[in-house]
């Protein structure tokens, strides 16, 4: 009689260490589940929603196209630029704001009237991205920021 409790509790310890150990194996051997691109679509679309993007405009980037030869005139282009970051880059993304400036004239200043004129707004953001991320990566950076859109452009 006065073993009784001590093999009660014997027992229960053993159910008890039985469980969590088939627990345990089943948490280990289970099959993996790799996410579909529906899952990671879904993590990301919270993920905007959790932290929603930041703007950061760079205005009046004024760039003197090069010349055509023959040609005697000027030719500008007056440009709007927007910076698409996260909450915690925005603050780079501002310091970097005369660095991105002088990137994109370097790069914008390449183009000819023409060349210019035939360009859609796409090509002209493809080039500034393709700029940025070239300069960034000789400086071995990471960008604060995710791309760059054209917020306004004029050819004169």
């Amino acid at each position: 009689m006065k073993k009784m409790p001590l093999i009660i509790a014997a027992v229960v310890t053993g159910v008890l260490l039985t469980a969590v150990g088939g627990a345990a194996a089943w948490y280990t051997l289970r099959p993996k589940v790799e996410p579909t691109p529906e899952m990671l679509a879904e993590k990301a679309a919270e993920e905007a929603r959790k932290h929603p993007p930041k703007y950061v405009s760079l205005e009046k980037v004024i760039v003197m196209l090069r010349r055509e030869n023959g040609d005697t005139g000027s030719h500008y282009m007056a440009v709007d630029l927007v910076f698409k970051t996260n909450e915690k880059d925005e603050k780079v993304t501002r310091e970097h704001l005369p660095m991105l400036r002088s990137v994109a004239v370097r790069s914008l200043s390449a183009l000819t009237p023409a060349t210019a004129g035939g360009m859609s707004i796409d090509q002209f953001a493809e080039e500034v991205n393709k700029a940025y991320a070239d300069s960034y990566e000789a400086e071995k950076r990471d960008k604060p920021f995710s791309e760059v859109m054209i917020g306004k452009l004029i050819i004169e």
